[in-house]
């Protein structure tokens, strides 16, 4: 019987980009947040995160590198509008109203 052979899993894309802004709102109960867009390795991820006090992030969307711009300019323009139309984070799950 052999041991077995224990490999490193090597990272050929760790490349982490510079984080984005791409919109703001502020919910029902008053705080702020803030969409960004960031490149991780290959991938764009588009998170939502509160601005000045600790809270849930989002992951919103990734993959849209495969879209295109216009792809990501319509997830954001509809993101901020579903997101004053409901008070909340769109990606939570406590909807009102």
């Amino acid at each position: 019987m052999t041991a077995p052979t224990v490999t490193g899993n090597p990272r050929n894309s760790d490349h982490v980009g510079e984080r984005t802004e791409l919109g703001r709102y502020r919910t029902a109960a008053g705080i702020e947040r803030v969409l960004y867009g960031q490149r991780v390795g290959n991938v764009v991820r588009v998170t939502d995160v509160p601005v000045e006090r600790p809270g849930r992030a989002y992951l919103v969307e990734r993959g849209l590198e495969e879209d295109g711009y216009a792809a990501l300019l319509a997830l954001v323009a509809d993101y901020l509008a579903t997101a004053k139309r409901l008070g909340v984070p769109p990606m939570s799950t406590t909807i009102f109203g």
